[in-house]
């Protein structure tokens, strides 16, 4: 489903439920793709943070210092950390 960004204001609910149903739904500006609708996953347990230090050690990489291991695991669940990858930080 594609839909210019004037018509996606007034069917917001109807295209969330289509995208919570996996259906593809794009927003348009300017007649441009501008965004996809995509619902969430819902993973039990996320990134194995265990297993990936498992792996980093057998490869003889150095584990983190333990503040800076702690660092990672928070931003990582930090809902605004693409936003900051990305270098979109609000000014």
């Amino acid at each position: 489903m594609e839909l210019a960004i004037t018509k996606a204001k007034a069917r917001l609910s109807e295209l969330v439920a289509a995208a919570q149903e996996g259906e593809r739904v794009v927003i348009t500006k300017n007649g441009e793709p501008a965004v996809e609708l995509v619902r969430c996953q819902q993973r039990k347990g996320g990134f194995d943070f265990d297993k990936w230090e498992a792996a980093r050690r057998q490869l003889g990489i150095k584990d983190a210092p333990p503040e800076e291991a702690k660092a990672m695991r928070e931003a990582f669940h930090d809902p605004a950390l693409s936003r900051r990858v990305l270098g979109l930080e609000d000014d």
